[in-house]
């Protein structure tokens, strides 16, 4: 384990690289054969399956069921919508025949030529145009509607330069697309999911965010409005942790999808779509990470707590057994994932930096000394402190420690993005400013124009409008810091990922 830890680079000398090194020495995910893909290992699939689990609860308490539709798009849909194909041809994958064969020069195994399809079928980079072609079948009257439909999978966006969880080719999503009958309901249903996203954003992952339409240069390709969560990194960047999306009735005209509403007259249908993939690991990630490893919020740990016992003797090791396995099965009870690693083919230290590389909450360390004095040795991966304590107690301590670092990395995360938020008024202060970081609060005049010189001179972008204003001098006119032109109010700029 020393030799792991010594792989890891420090985050101040390469942000970038410590974060491939934790990820990669973490054993949470690998790069594979496919370039651009990963392979995700099991201690990473166990944190994204316990935030699948959690967002899939909160899906369901406000009416969403899951469903599955084709991985693959017949092309001609994705034609259907012109600012959503623009969006994304540059990024598909294309399936363009549907056998191989074996090369009769023995090359090998070769593409059959005469097996080409009449239409080429796309890999899903998002699912709008297959699920709006079936909900067509699906919807006739109002009575049909709403439809509140997810669905979890795999899409493909071809992406040239990949990070693992980041942006790779191949991720992992939730999709949810819902349709309404009125146009209030569809843009209620899209800010609904915008709070659930940062909901589990701040209570589960313990990540501040800032929540905000984005600017219609910065949309969905084939949305009306784009609502985002935006998180900041420890290295200043910024990071869109989850969007949703008021479609209007765009994709209901491109694929003629009308109901009979109330009134026995024709009407289209209205659309939303919401998101959140397993970026949000890297977000998890770079957000609480220290050069020691993984700092994870108890909510999400695989494993909450590990309790290590020290021994050299077969009889020590069934003494400290004995007494720790109450303590195991009372934290069970209670819903808390324990490990009690007895294993004798690594030695206390070995173990200790492995878990602390893994990120896990809480750990106690128990020997014979031990027994005798009636006590154990208790410490918490975010602040690595330790102490000994009594082991009267231990389980409600342990609980009430779980909570306390679950709050305590969320103020520690929302000190470092307070402290990263600047406001700025000229131009030259900006190209300044955003060298250091973070997220800047400017004046900008509504044009793309303008927003579109920002992005090529200096790679920042408008990251969302806030709802909420720290300052209420924020939602106050001014003027353009670049054009000098009326402003209505300060925007978020920031670079990201």
């Amino acid at each position: 384990m020393a030799k792991e830890l010594s792989k890891m680079t420090k985050r101040s000398e390469d942000y970038s690289k410590w974060y491939n090194d934790l990820v990669v020495n973490a054993d949470l995910a690998e790069q594979s054969a496919v370039r651009g893909c990963m392979v995700i290992k099991p201690y990473g699939y166990a944190i994204w399956e316990k935030m699948q689990q959690e967002l899939d609860k909160m899906f369901k308490t406000t009416g969403v069921q899951n469903a599955y539709f084709p991985l693959l798009i017949p092309k001609s849909y994705l034609c259907r919508e012109a600012e959503h194909v623009e969006g994304f041809a540059k990024e598909c994958a294309v399936v363009t025949h549907y056998r191989l064969k074996n090369d009769p020069n023995g090359a090998g195994v070769v593409v059959d030529p005469e097996a080409k399809l009449e239409e080429e079928l796309i890999v899903r980079p998002t699912s709008e145009t297959i699920i709006w072609a079936t909900y067509k079948n699906w919807i006739t009257s109002h009575r049909d509607l709403p439809i509140l439909c997810n669905q979890w999978c795999n899409v493909m966006r071809w992406e040239m330069r990949t990070r693992m969880f980041l942006r790779t080719s191949e991720f992992l999503w939730q999709e949810g697309h819902t349709a309404h009958a009125t146009k209030e309901e569809a843009a209620e249903r899209a800010m609904q999911m915008i709070n659930v996203y940062a909901d589990f954003a701040e209570k589960w992952m313990a990540v501040p965010v800032i929540k905000g339409p984005k600017s219609p240069n910065e949309r969905f390709a084939g949305a009306l409005d784009t609502f985002t969560i935006e998180a900041m990194m420890q290295d200043g960047k910024a990071l869109q942790a989850g969007t949703s999306h008021f479609l209007g009735q765009n994709f209901a005209k491109a694929f003629e999808v009308t109901f009979t509403n109330k009134e026995n007259k024709q009407e289209y249908v209205w659309a939303t779509s919401w998101g959140v993939s397993t970026r949000l690991m890297g977000a998890l990630i770079m957000t609480h990470s220290d050069d020691n490893g993984l700092v994870l919020p108890p909510k999400l740990a695989p494993i909450q707590v590990v309790i290590v016992p020290i021994y050299k003797k077969a009889e020590e090791l069934a003494a400290i057994s004995e007494r720790v396995q109450p303590w195991v099965e009372a934290l069970r009870a209670k819903g808390i994932s324990v490990k009690y690693d007895d294993a004798d083919n690594k030695k206390p230290g070995w173990k200790f930096s492995e878990y602390e590389l893994k990120g896990i909450p809480v750990r106690l360390a128990i020997g014979p000394r031990d027994l005798e004095s009636n006590t154990v040795e208790l410490m918490r991966r975010d602040t690595l402190e330790k102490e000994t304590v009594g082991q009267e107690g231990i389980v409600e301590r342990v609980e009430g420690l779980l909570e306390d670092i679950q709050s305590a990395i969320f103020e520690k995360a929302r000190k470092m993005r307070d402290g990263y938020i600047r406001r700025v008024d000229t131009w030259e202060q900006f190209k300044v400013e955003i060298e250091k970081g973070g997220f800047l609060l400017c004046h900008w005049d509504g044009t793309v124009e303008t927003e579109e010189r920002i992005k090529a001179e200096t790679k920042a972008t408008i990251r969302c409008i806030p709802f909420v204003a720290q300052d209420p001098e924020d939602l106050k006119p001014g003027v353009d810091m670049v054009t000098g032109k009326p402003s209505a109010r300060r925007v978020l700029f920031a670079r990201s990922y």
